[in-house]
């Protein structure tokens, strides 16, 4: 189980999960219109994407530049995010 997590297979699962779960709301959302339009949710999911391709690159020991430009990827889908969301509020 150890190897399982130190290998990074745990969040690549996590992160099928989240594709699945991101095709199965837009599918969702195309055939009845209802539920999050799917560039919501994108907007909505990324950050957390990112945050996870960060998790997993400390895990794999990936060259030193991973772990920094997945944060600040994650930094600027969460800005986008907030600010999609800050739009629609007005």
């Amino acid at each position: 189980m150890t190897e399982f997590f130190a290998s990074g297979h745990a969040i690549d699962l996590i992160l099928g999960l989240m594709v699945l779960e991101t095709l199965a709301l837009a599918l969702y959302h195309w055939k009845t219109g209802r539920g999050i339009a799917p560039s919501d949710l994108l907007v909505n999911l990324l950050p957390g994407a990112f945050l996870l391709l960060a998790l997993r690159s400390a895990l794999v020991q990936a060259g030193w530049g991973w772990i920094p430009l997945c944060l600040t990827a994650a930094l600027l889908a969460h800005l986008a995010d907030l600010r999609r969301r800050w739009r629609s509020q007005l």
